[in-house]
């Protein structure tokens, strides 16, 4: 593999969830307790692939990511033989402001912004956005989100997006090859997979991405020095 060369590049676009925030940890705090509430007894890596199921067939049908996670919710019922109560319906959206950064998060990128401009490429919606930024702490330079776009990734609608928005040269961070790192290579953007551990809330897939990284912090330190 190839020296990644910071000077190459002048904007870094990042998958959100799975890669600066811990998606997986966020839903299980939410799921889990309502499985047990009805005396369901599943390990956490079954219902994470069963998320990593039911959520792409829910993007889909399209609308906003809300409702995406409302019908997630009601697939689990569905598969695990209850009915969710409304609140929890409602709640599973606003649990994301409970959904914790990774530890290496933030002072990442903090060192990242001091050489590029930072922008969020994520399938969520805009208020639901700005719920993880108060978590991230932050100002990023521009936000692209499955509500501005009309699509979700690994729709290249969103990539190509990106291409026609940020100023580049651009280099895409990403955990997830599903969502992430095939589509963006399709499209000719040179990737770094944050190859983060993983219970399984995204599709494994084959992808072969320029460069990777076990951290955020790994990969920050890789191109601290322009």
């Amino acid at each position: 593999m190839s020296e990644i060369k910071a000077g190459d590049y002048q904007c870094l676009t990042f998958d959100c969830y799975g890669t600066l925030i811990d998606w997986e940890t966020g839903l299980l705090n939410f799921i889990q307790p309502i499985l047990l509430d009805r005396d369901v007894h599943v390990i956490d890596e079954f219902a994470l692939e069963l998320f990593s199921e039911l959520e792409p067939e829910a993007q889909t049908e399209g609308g906003n990511y809300r409702g995406v996670l409302r019908k997630v919710l009601e697939g689990f019922g569905t598969r695990l033989g209850f009915v969710p109560h409304e609140d929890e319906l409602s709640g599973i959206s606003d649990s994301i402001k409970d959904w914790p950064a990774f530890p290496d998060t933030v002072e990442a990128l903090k060192q990242l912004k001091q050489n590029f401009k930072l922008v969020p490429l994520s399938n969520i919606d805009d208020e639901l956005f700005h719920l993880s930024e108060e978590v991230l702490g932050i100002t990023f330079d521009d936000v692209i989100t499955a509500e501005q776009v009309g699509v979700y990734k690994p729709n290249i609608k969103m990539f190509e997006t990106a291409l026609q928005r940020v100023e580049g040269p651009l280099l895409h961070v990403a955990q997830s090859r599903f969502h992430d790192i095939v589509p963006a290579t399709a499209q000719g953007i040179q990737t770094v997979w944050i190859n983060r551990p993983s219970k399984g809330a995204a599709k494994p897939v084959d992808a072969s991405p320029t460069w990777t990284f076990t951290s955020l912090q790994e990969f920050a330190d890789a191109v601290s020095v322009r």
